[in-house]
């Protein structure tokens, strides 16, 4: 027989089950990748804090820039390798050269951005050897090899 509808609304519902979320296996993680990982994060705000100062200097006009701000729009429509030839830009690491000038400061925080990698990979080093753990010595070694070849400009792709 059906309970009265006043009988039922008084009635507790019924509990509902609770689910529990499997656990989570804890991980275990080498100093030495604390360390890179730390590198990458503080060495990334620090590149993104250069941008911003040297960009900063360059449109405050605090520096002078190598090319005035007024003579870009002369320059848009070309293309890059017209570019650097009409306007007398050097390539490669020369860009060094120019840091007296504001339009490349902004390259310093670039390079340590690109640099980060190596320098991570220069902190595993030492750690990998002393554990004597060939397979990730030979890892990051040929990783350094490679990125610091390929940054200097002898490992290079495509036409020139």
């Amino acid at each position: 027989m059906a309970k009265p509808q006043a009988e039922m609304l008084k009635s507790p519902a019924p509990k509902e089950a609770v689910v529990k979320a499997p656990a989570v296996p804890r991980v275990e993680v080498a100093p030495e990748q604390l360390v890179y990982a730390n590198v990458l994060l503080y060495g990334s705000w620090l590149g993104i804090a250069l941008l911003l100062l040297t960009n900063v200097i360059y449109l405050t006009g605090l520096v002078r820039p190598y090319i005035e701000p007024s003579m870009l729009p002369q320059y848009w429509g070309m293309k890059a390798s017209e570019f650097v030839q009409v306007a007398h830009i050097p390539t490669g690491w020369g860009w060094i050269n120019m840091l007296g000038y504001s339009d490349f400061l902004n390259f310093i925080g670039m390079a340590l951005l690109g640099a980060l990698t190596i320098i991570g990979y220069l902190i595993l080093l030492p750690a990998y050897l002393s554990k004597k753990d060939m397979p990730y010595t030979f890892i990051v070694l040929t990783e350094i090899v490679v990125l610091v070849l390929a940054a200097s400009g002898i490992l290079a792709v495509g036409g020139h």
